[in-house]
């Protein structure tokens, strides 16, 4: 089902048998909820500043288009990573997140460490190429004993995202590895900065259930059209 445009709050925005999703602050509806299997979440960078890009430029010198936040260090510090620490409470301390190589050191200490490799690089950094992003697990895997020696933590990442309108779109192949790498069928996963919706989406076609939080409502709308259609991609 799909509510009306324009109703934030505790009521959701979208909802079928899988996947819920929620319009609004995730500071204020993720204390309202349950408990959950596993959280798994893309946050913001803490990337912001001057962009001489001709895309930035559009966009009046934001790094993306996100119009009720800011992606600056200090919201990581006092929004983001608070946020995901609560998060991690309600999945019992069981968590995956891609936190960006800018304020990788403000989140707490993992259990595990990978990453996504990727050759073609997707920008610089004062030491060279950025070509690795982070990946951080937390609590224990699902797939403990005997499955342990056969799970990557790390995967070399050349699939391209799709361009569905969000700023910063999650490669789908990708993040059906780190759904299946912190999850098992049935159980319930979170996340808190929703964005586009791949997480959700990931874990739908997995025979997980999802719930997405998102503060804009441009992007509750793709990730809703998204989660409406059929199962794709067992």
């Amino acid at each position: 089902s799909w509510r009306g445009a324009g109703e934030a709050g505790m009521t959701p925005y979208y909802e079928d048998e899988a996947v819920t999703i929620f319009l609004g602050d995730c500071r204020e509806i993720l204390p309202t909820l349950g408990p959950v299997d596993l959280v798994l979440t893309d946050p913001p960078y803490g990337v912001s500043g001057a962009q001489n890009t001709k895309t930035a430029k559009n966009r009046g010198g934001r790094k993306n288009d996100y119009l009720s936040v800011v992606d600056s260090v200090e919201l990581v510090r006092t929004v983001v990573v608070p946020t995901f620490t609560i998060a991690l409470e309600k999945s019992n301390g069981r968590g995956i997140v891609t936190p960006g190589n800018k304020c990788l050191t403000l989140y707490p200490m993992p259990a595990a460490f990978g990453c996504f490799y990727q050759p073609a690089s997707v920008g610089l950094q004062p030491w060279g190429r950025a070509d690795g992003q982070p990946i951080l697990y937390y609590g224990k895997s699902p797939h403990g004993g005997t499955g342990l020696p056969s799970q990557s933590c790390s995967w070399v990442l050349t699939e391209a995202p799709e361009q569905n309108g969000h700023p910063c779109p999650k490669p789908f192949v990708a993040w059906k590895r780190l759904v299946a790498c912190g999850s098992v069928a049935g159980e319930t996963i979170i996340d808190p900065f929703m964005g586009s919706g791949t997480t959700l989406r990931a874990a739908k076609d997995l025979g997980r259930k999802a719930i997405g939080i998102e503060i804009e409502e441009r992007y509750c709308e793709i990730a809703a059209k998204r989660m409406a259609q059929e199962v794709l991609f067992p």
